[in-house]
C-alpha cells in the first residue's frame, strides 16, 4: 500500500462516493465501518497502482498527457486484462455524454439568433422583474401604512372612549358631592 504519511487523507476518495457505490451494487447486504474504510482503501491504492503504471507507459512513449490508451496498457501489464472490456464500454460511454454536453452547448449558437440580441432579451428581462418588484414592494408599503393608520385610529378611538368614560364618572362623582 501506499507510504503511511499524513498525506494519504488528502489523496482518498470520499466515503460518500464508497457508500453510495456500496449500497447500489450490494443494496440488501450490511457492511461493517472497517470493511468500508478497508473498500476506501483498497480503491485509493488501485487508482493509484492504475496511473502510476499509465504514467510510466506516457513517459516511454514520450507523451506528456496520459490517454485512455496508456490507462487500457496499465490494466494490461498489471495483470487486469479482464476489465478492459468493461472499461472501453465505459470510456465509449463518456465519450457521448461529452459529446452530448457539447452539442447543448452549441445549442444556443443554433438558434440563429445574435449574442447581442439574447443579451438585450436578457436586460428586458431584468428590468421586468426589476419592476414588478419594486411594484410588490410598494404595495406592501401601502398596505404596512393603512395598517399603521387603522392602528392610530383604533388606538385614537380607545382613547378617546377611555377619556369619555373617565368624563362620566367625574360628572357622577360631582352629582354625588
Amino acid at each position: 500500500m501506499a507510504s503511511s504519511s499524513g498525506n494519504d487523507d488528502d489523496l482518498t476518495i470520499p466515503r460518500a462516493a464508497i457508500n453510495k457505490m456500496i449500497k447500489e451494487t450490494l443494496p440488501n447486504v450490511r457492511v461493517a465501518n472497517d470493511a468500508r474504510e478497508l473498500v476506501v482503501n483498497c480503491c485509493t491504492e488501485f487508482i493509484h497502482l492504475i496511473s502510476s503504471e499509465a504514467n510510466e507507459i506516457c513517459n516511454k512513449s514520450e507523451k506528456k498527457t496520459i490517454s485512455p490508451e496508456h490507462v487500457i496498457n496499465a490494466l494490461e501489464s498489471l495483470g487486469f486484462a479482464s476489465y478492459i472490456a468493461e472499461v472501453k464500454d465505459v470510456l465509449q460511454e463518456c465519450k457521448t455524454v461529452a459529446l452530448k454536453r457539447r452539442k447543448a452547448s452549441s445549442r444556443l449558437e443554433n438558434l440563429g439568433i445574435p449574442e447581442e440580441e439574447l443579451l438585450r432579451q436578457q436586460q428586458e428581462l431584468f428590468a421586468k422583474a426589476r419592476q414588478q418588484q419594486a411594484e410588490l414592494a410598494q404595495q406592501e408599503w401601502l398596505q404596512m401604512q393603512q395598517a399603521a393608520q387603522q392602528a392610530q385610529l383604533a388606538a385614537a378611538a380607545s382613547a378617546s372612549a377611555t377619556h369619555q368614560a373617565g368624563s362620566s364618572q367625574d360628572e357622577d362623582e360631582e352629582d354625588d358631592m
